[in-house]
């Protein structure tokens, strides 16, 4: 059955002590507000970057090292992840309940070794506008 799906999401992933100061500074490059999320302060949206694709800064724990990763949202998220398996990506871990919604997503590492997501869809216009079809 067919799916859809599409790059999302931007996020800078930074621990603690970093948080702040990186959300202030992409911030001040986009010209936007550091505001919080008022569902989880760990997040800040900094919102539209390149049509459709948001920005966000995310509190990771101590120990993970400051690095960009890509959110995909798709609404099907199994048969994507198959689908970028295909592709060459590999499954590092399933998050349950990742969301307010209860969705949970899949953190995946490309050939090379970077870090993404596969996530439900988190923004129904821009996934309408954006996002393509797969078999």
């Amino acid at each position: 059955m067919p799916h859809r799906s599409r790059v999302a999401i931007l996020l800078l992933d930074l621990p603690p002590h970093l948080h702040r100061p990186g959300a202030d500074f992409w911030a001040g490059v986009t010209g936007r507000e550091a505001t919080p999320s008022p569902a989880d302060d760990a997040w800040i949206p900094l919102g539209a970057v390149a049509g459709d694709l948001r920005l966000e800064v995310q509190r990771t724990g101590e120990g993970t090292p400051p690095r960009w990763h890509l959110d995909v949202e798709t609404d099907d998220v199994e048969a994507e992840v198959t689908r970028l398996e295909a592709l060459g990506a590999r499954r590092l871990r399933h998050v349950e309940a990742a969301d307010p919604q209860g969705r949970g997503l899949w953190q995946m590492t490309d050939p090379a070794g970077l870090v993404f997501c596969v996530v439900a869809v988190q923004d129904d216009e821009a996934f309408e506008r954006s996002a393509r079809t797969w078999p």
